[in-house]
């Protein structure tokens, strides 16, 4: 099983485009971001031991693949701004329902476990930021 070949998700950590770095994004806010959602929406993931043997790394480099395909933080500053409103509206929604971060990954990444303070967080700078992108 091990030795079956999957291509690993690629990692840049040049990334000019990137939500951070391209939008006005609080510290606490880009903190909670990285801590939670980087790994699969970003191009900065940041693969751990167990991600290397299988049949676990099959599920995460799918995991990754999909969330960088559904959202892709690093490319934030390249994105139409109707994409940026929908991406917003869609990180809003799934913080409040807590369908994100997946339910498996905080197990193993505590960091990424989100407070009810914490999501307010999110969805609150997801809304406004949301408001002022079309002023």
């Amino acid at each position: 099983m091990q030795a079956y070949p999957v291509e690993r998700p690629a990692v840049s950590m040049d990334n000019p485009n990137d939500l951070i770095k391209s939008a006005e994004v609080p510290g606490d806010v880009a903190q909670l971001l990285r801590s939670a959602c980087y790994d699969c929406h970003s191009n900065e993931t940041v693969y751990p031991w167990y991600s290397y043997v299988a049949p676990v790394k099959w599920l995460v480099y799918r995991d990754t693949e999909e969330g960088r395909k559904e959202l892709n933080f690093s490319d934030w500053g390249a994105m139409k701004k109707m994409d940026q409103a929908t991406a917003l509206d869609d990180i809003s929604s799934e913080v409040e329902e807590g369908d994100m971060p997946m339910k498996i990954y905080p197990l193993m990444h505590p960091d990424a476990k989100l407070s009810d303070e914490d999501r307010q967080k999110i969805m609150d700078w997801a809304d406004a930021t949301m408001e002022t992108l079309f002023d």
